[in-house]
C-alpha cells in the first residue's frame, strides 16, 4: 500500500472505531458495525487495504470503495456523504502534505524571471492554508563564475525570495534560508555554462 493511501486508511479506520456506530457502506445494510474505506492519495493514486476479520478477509483496491471490519462482505462503493459524515473530521484533521515550489532567476543577479514571479501569490496562497508555516527556502547557481561567488549569489537570491514572501503578510513559524551555490546541478553540465533552470531557489512548505 502507497504510504498516502496507508494515511487516510488509518484515519478512516480510526475514525469508525472510535465513533463504534458509523454506518457500514451497502451491501449489506447492517447496523452498529464499524468499517474500512480506502480513499486516493494526494496525487490520484489508489494503494490496497487488505481488511481481515473473523468473518473472512477483503482486498479493497478501489477508491471510495469499504468493506466491514470483520470481513463479512465484499467491498462496496460508499457514497461521498456517507464518508464526509463517518471521517469528515478525521480527515479534515490530518496535516498537509509538504509541497515543493521552484523559481528561476535572469542571469547574473537576483531579479526572478516574469514567469516566476507570477508563481508568487500561489505559494501565499498555498502556506496560508496551513495552521503554521515551516518553510526551507535554498538558493542554488549555474556554473559560470567562481564557486564562491556563485555560493554567495545563491543565498541573496534565497533572501530575496524570502523577503518577498514575507512582504506579503505571511507569517512562518519556522523559517531555512540555505545556498548550495553550483553544488547541486538540476541540470548537470560542464563549468561556465549557463544553464537557466539551475539558476533557481527551490521552497518547500510543510
Amino acid at each position: 500500500m502507497k504510504a498516502g493511501a496507508f494515511q487516510t486508511v488509518t484515519a478512516a479506520l480510526l475514525a469508525a472505531l472510535l465513533c463504534g456506530c458509523a454506518a457500514p457502506p451497502p451491501p449489506p445494510a447492517a447496523k452498529n458495525m464499524s468499517y474500512v474505506a480506502l480513499l486516493p492519495s494526494p496525487d490520484g493514486s489508489v494503494g490496497k487495504v487488505l481488511v481481515r476479520g473473523p468473518r473472512g478477509e477483503q482486498l479493497i483496491d478501489q477508491s471510495h470503495f469499504g468493506a466491514l471490519l470483520d470481513g463479512s462482505t465484499a467491498p462496496a462503493l460508499v457514497d461521498e456523504a456517507v464518508l464526509q459524515r463517518d471521517f469528515g473530521e478525521a480527515m479534515a484533521a490530518q496535516p498537509h502534505l509538504p509541497q515543493h515550489f521552484v523559481l528561476y532567476f535572469q542571469s547574473g543577479g537576483t531579479q526572478l524571471t516574469p514567469e516566476s514571479q507570477l508563481q508568487l501569490p500561489e505559494i501565499i496562497a498555498n502556506a496560508e492554508k496551513r495552521a503554521t508555516v515551516d518553510m526551507s527556502i535554498i538558493g542554488h547557481s549555474d556554473t559560470v563564475g567562481k564557486a564562491e561567488l556563485n555560493e554567495t549569489l545563491s543565498l541573496k537570491r534565497a533572501q530575496t525570495v524570502a523577503d518577498l514572501i514575507r512582504s506579503q503578510g505571511l507569517h512562518v513559524e519556522a523559517l531555512v534560508v540555505e545556498s548550495h551555490g553550483k553544488r547541486n546541478l538540476l541540470i548537470p553540465t560542464p563549468d561556465e555554462t549557463p544553464e537557466p533552470r539551475n539558476r533557481r531557489v527551490e521552497i518547500t512548505i510543510r
